[in-house]
């Protein structure tokens, strides 16, 4: 009985990607590797190589060690073979890079968001873009997509329903992008790429379980659960910086009352700083390093509250590691310990057994990045369905 076409164009595929995965997590590799450790035979690997070869993804990078025969050819992801662009809109910032399919920097821009209007924001979003791919070195793939990381909550479509701190609705921002750049998508909420930023190159390379506390204007949080981004039910989980943590207190932009970012954010800092004469965190962070005591009391003010929330999501999700990222990352020096001896205070201490307390390796890069590491990740996902 024959097998039909279909079906072994099917199984091409599948093996396709096999090789693929292995080359790309375990490189450098000889085909011999490959086939020993995908169990496939060693005949339909070398076919399989040989189109990847063929199709720019993959090179020969020299031999290897023999084990008593001829040394093997080993191979080599060729990761300049495309680029992908990660943004991360902020809600007074633009953030992107362009780095190559390993997630290695090639440029990198920043600037301050000048009109935070939805189409004017679109603009200048779409300018940031245009400068990445001009930048984008000649490569059998070019820019292979786009992602953006936003403060807000975004649907299956990549429109944003509701961004608070924004004040946008109903923003059809992946149609937009798709439409002016005619390449392929993804929005996301800023936090979960954060998340994805610091487990795939930061702080949480080798955990299973961690959270993301995106603390700038607001505060998001990204959930990594047995190494994989959680959304929830409707994609919307993660609007932490919305728990209630006062009954009665300060209205937010969300509609409730007394919301944690209210208390612990960046915007929480600068209200309470705006009475001492300052006007930015990066004001702040040289008044904490020269030692100003009003200025270190408001850092310690705002630990209590970031430890507060923290200890709250300690007792929820028992996770690994708790990373603190965004723009407060900065602050690392004046909050970690009032963060840390906050926690501890606070959180059932079963939970505090295993749980790290970290700061985003990444900085403020970790969502831009982890936005490029969604685009990268999509186009694996296409190529291995070709």
């Amino acid at each position: 009985m024959t097998t039909p076409t279909g079906d072994q164009a099917l199984i091409k595929r599948i093996n396709t990607a096999i090789v693929l995965e292995f080359i790309l997590r375990g490189a450098p590799l000889s085909r011999a590797q490959i086939s020993e450790q995908s169990g496939l035979n060693k005949a339909t690997v070398s076919s399989l190589v040989q189109d990847l070869i063929d199709g720019h993804l993959v090179e020969e990078i020299g031999t290897g060690k023999s084990s008593g025969g001829r040394k093997p050819v080993m191979l080599e992801f060729i990761a300049t073979s495309g680029y992908a662009i990660g943004i991360d809109l902020g809600v007074n910032y633009i953030r992107g890079v362009l780095t190559d399919l390993r997630g290695t920097i090639i440029a990198e821009r920043t600037s301050s968001l000048r009109d935070p209007e939805p189409a004017a924001a679109f603009e200048q979003l779409c300018g940031c873009i245009e400068a990445l791919v001009a930048e984008a070195p000649d490569s059998p793939f070019g820019v292979v997509g786009i992602g953006v990381g936003v403060p807000g909550l975004v649907d299956d479509s990549g429109s944003i329903l509701f961004a608070p701190n924004l004040k946008w609705r109903d923003v059809p921002l992946q149609r937009w992008l798709t439409e002016r750049f005619s390449l392929p998508v993804t929005i996301d909420n800023e936090a979960n790429m954060g998340a994805l930023g610091e487990q795939k190159y930061g702080a949480g390379r080798t955990i299973n379980h961690l959270i993301y506390v995106s603390v700038g204007i607001g505060i998001g949080t990204g959930l990594i659960l047995q190494k994989s981004l959680y959304k929830g039910a409707s994609g919307f989980s993660g609007e932490m910086g919305h728990l209630s943590i006062e009954a009665h207190g300060k209205s937010c932009t969300c509609g409730n009352r007394g919301c944690w970012e209210m208390y612990a954010s960046e915007q929480a800092l600068l209200e309470q700083a705006a009475v001492l004469g300052f006007e930015d965190l990066e004001a702040l962070l040289d008044a904490a390093a020269a030692e100003q005591p009003e200025v270190l009391e408001l850092f310690a003010s705002i630990g209590e509250y970031l430890g507060i929330g923290i200890a709250n999501i300690v007792n929820m999700f028992n996770p690994d590691a708790v990373i603190i990222g965004n723009r407060m990352s900065q602050a690392r020096p004046w909050l970690e310990n009032i963060v840390r001896q906050t926690v501890v205070q606070r959180a059932i201490g079963f939970h505090l057994r295993n749980v790290q307390l970290l700061f985003a390796e990444l900085g403020e890069r970790s969502s831009m990045m982890g936005a490029a590491e969604m685009t990268i990740s999509g186009f694996f996902s296409r190529v291995k369905a070709t």
